[in-house]
């Protein structure tokens, strides 16, 4: 063998071991990597919402995970000291031992001051209640000479005192004043309205909502947030109601249920005369 031939392959087994050691490193990191950062070894996070802080430590624990309260809030439907949110979602991919940070429902509402509203009109005393964080409850006509305005303040079927300790989202009947000559009013349209919009539409023309039915496409809270109108009876027209009446509303989240509203003549010529 020819020294040329001796060198070149000395040359050549060198880059070849060399290219084997570098594979072999960087395949040795590789094992080292995952096994220090547990790959593929991620968990799945539970679902705690809606369930005690005690059996979400539990479950969390069985998943070698960790929980922290971090907050509170308070949900008048939910169950006080449930599990009301969490970060990281359900769902999520996480490591062994991450902690899951939780903000449950708190178990006394916040306390108000009740405002006093005799005397206001209609539309002021709904801008204190809502500024207060209460509700507007039953809207009651009596004859009087002025017309929605505030006679009394009610809570539970009795009067409350302004300046009365009253717990937060409490809903506030109101009794008001009708005029005979100024006494009617008409149901506004509210289909595809989300329910609380549609309540204060409602409101907002002196008269009651009767019933909220829900139907089979609202299964939970959340849900019944962002239902839309889908029925009201009686219906939107011209027919004069009586101020306080009441009204029932139908609701969905199958948007296709709601009806696509008629076009009067006028927007018909309108639309017409563009084309």
């Amino acid at each position: 063998m020819s020294i040329k031939n001796f060198l070149f392959n000395r040359i050549t087994a060198n880059i070849l071991a060399g290219i084997l050691l570098v594979c072999a490193l960087v395949f040795g990191t590789r094992i080292m990597l995952d096994k220090i950062t547990r790959h593929n070894l991620e968990i799945t996070v539970p679902d705690l919402t809606n369930i005690s802080v005690d059996e979400a430590e539990r479950i969390v624990a069985a998943n070698k995970m960790k929980i922290e309260v971090i907050d509170s809030v308070y949900v008048k439907r939910m169950g006080k000291g449930l599990v009301y949110r969490q970060n990281p979602k359900a769902g999520s991919k996480v490591k062994e031992g991450r902690r899951i940070l939780l903000t449950i429902n708190a178990m006394n509402a916040k306390k108000v001051m009740m405002p006093n509203l005799v005397g206001y009109s209609m539309r002021q005393a709904k801008a204190e209640i809502l500024s207060k964080g209460l509700q507007i409850g039953r809207l009651e006509y009596v004859t009087d000479i002025a017309t929605n305005n505030v006679l009394k303040q009610m809570y539970g079927g009795q009067e409350i005192a302004p300046g009365t300790m009253i717990e937060s989202e409490a809903k506030i009947d109101l009794v008001l004043g009708l005029n005979n000559d100024d006494c009617v009013t008409y149901a506004p349209s509210v289909t595809g309205m989300k329910y609380k919009n549609a309540i204060e539409t409602i409101h907002d023309n002196s008269l009651n909502v009767s019933e909220i039915i829900f139907d089979e496409t609202v299964r939970d809270y959340s849900d019944s947030l962002n239902a839309v109108v889908f029925r009201q009876e009686p219906e939107y027209g011209d027919t004069p109601l009586l101020m306080g009446m009441d009204i029932s509303l139908y609701l969905t989240t199958d948007i296709s249920k709601v009806p696509v509203p008629e076009e009067t003549e006028e927007e018909t010529e309108a639309t017409q005369q563009t084309r």
